[in-house]
């Protein structure tokens, strides 16, 4: 999976995109500690961090369309300066005394909007410089797991940062490490090839809700997220029943873990199976193995079962990658990317909504067992059939060798019968 480092230009694009994204791991937690110390207030704080995540996640299949159309230097650079311009104006903000609530929420929206997609912009590098199949998923897992691991080591960077320093010294940091990532990424001659294409010249396949199959998979990965969003409410729940506070950091770094390990493993597999049956399968792995975590009430026990269930997290969330790779054209795959994100982030949101009062109400276990269920519900909706075809490995009957063939295969899969 490492050998994907050495393809020609990928080194030099993966890691000032890794620097870039890890701003996002970082922002919220920042933002956070920010406003909460200038104003005094955790609901101001909460209200800061809840503006900056939904004017994100509302924006990020627009922000990602924008980089199809106008290509990564242009829009990718824009988004960064901007956001980056928004970090520092929050932490000059955060230095002064007065009134700055209004400016904080207005701020707080700013760097929400403006959020470069540099994960999924990544992800189009790679289907750039890898062939379909084999290589290509070594290089979407690869992606995957330093991607996990951002978001373990992110929060605690920034968290040391501003113990040291301040919330403002820890803002204008993440704003350089935003602005330095991208324009990095940029500036490498994999990205500035990817110049976009007008919106008069794209197809149909590439407009990611119009191709067939789509949105159901979106559907699917909706059901990944609530189990994912859960646990983040769960794991801390259940150590705070068992007066071990401290032991939620290591239950939510075990799910961490086991995502991280599960996308090695992935990566180094040479799948025989279509990618709709890899998605299915591991859905209701996911689903079932949730239910199964349920009944766990011991903390090392249930430390455990949050391993294996972490385990199918990344691998879902590759597959996804995979196929939006597959069914829709190159100048529409970084909304499509983005859109597998966005569903993703849809299910934890949603589920962390109701899983306080879920977990009040009934206890842990019992919300880990309805999303499990949920989760399997929903498995039955991948398109398995429509999905025939995309295989990702070399063994793919109808696996196209080239860009113009990936079209070709995605309007295939358009004109396919109906699904099962």
């Amino acid at each position: 999976m490492f050998a994907s480092l050495r393809i020609p230009g990928a080194l030099r694009a993966f890691l000032p995109a890794l620097l870039g994204r890890s701003a996002l791991a970082m922002a919220g937690l920042a933002v956070l500690l920010a406003v909460q110390e200038s104003t005094r207030s955790f609901a101001v704080a909460g209200l800061a961090s809840a503006a900056f995540g939904i004017a994100n996640v509302v924006a990020a299949p627009w922000r990602a369309r924008a980089v199809d159309r106008w290509g990564q230097p242009r829009a990718l650079g824009l988004l960064a300066v901007v956001q980056a311009a928004g970090f520092a104006a929050m932490g000059a903000v955060a230095a002064l005394a007065g009134d700055t609530v209004p400016w904080f929420l207005a701020l707080a929206v700013v760097i929400g909007l403006s959020a470069p997609p540099l994960g999924a912009a990544m992800r189009v590098v790679w289907s750039s410089l890898t062939e379909p199949g084999a290589q290509r998923e070594r290089a979407f897992s690869l992606d995957a797991v330093a991607e996990e691991l951002l978001f373990v080591g992110g929060p605690v960077a920034i968290t040391a940062i501003i113990v040291a320093s301040s919330p403002a010294v820890g803002l204008f940091v993440t704003a350089a490490v935003v602005l330095v990532g991208t324009l990095g990424l940029v500036s490498s001659r994999a990205s500035s090839a990817l110049s976009g294409s007008p919106a008069g010249q794209r197809a149909q396949s590439a407009r990611p809700l119009r191709v067939p199959g789509f949105l159901r998979v979106l559907i699917v990965l909706i059901g990944v997220g609530a189990v994912l969003g859960v646990v983040e409410i769960g794991a801390p729940a259940l150590a705070a029943e068992r007066d071990a506070v401290p032991a939620a950091g290591w239950l939510l770094a075990a799910f961490a873990a086991g995502s991280a390990l599960g996308g090695l493993v992935y990566g180094h597999i040479r799948w025989r199976v279509s990618l709709g049956v890899r998605l299915l399968a591991l859905c209701i792995g996911m689903g079932a193995t949730a239910a199964a975590v349920s009944a766990l009430g011991s903390l090392p026990l249930f430390a455990a079962g949050l391993v294996v269930l972490g385990a199918f997290l990344a691998p879902s969330l590759i597959t996804g990658y995979l196929v939006a790779d597959a069914v829709v054209a190159p100048e529409g795959q970084t909304e499509a990317s983005t859109w597998i994100n966005t569903a993703v982030n849809l299910g934890a949101a949603v589920a962390s909504a109701v899983a306080g009062a879920a977990i009040d109400a009934a206890g842990t276990g019992i919300a880990l067992l309805v999303v499990g269920l949920v989760a399997l519900a929903l498995a039955t909706v991948v398109p398995v059939r429509r999905l025939r075809r995309a295989r990702g490995t070399e063994a793919g009957a109808a696996e196209p060798e080239t860009e113009a063939g990936a079209v070709a295969s995605a309007m295939d899969l358009e004109a396919g019968p109906g699904d099962a």
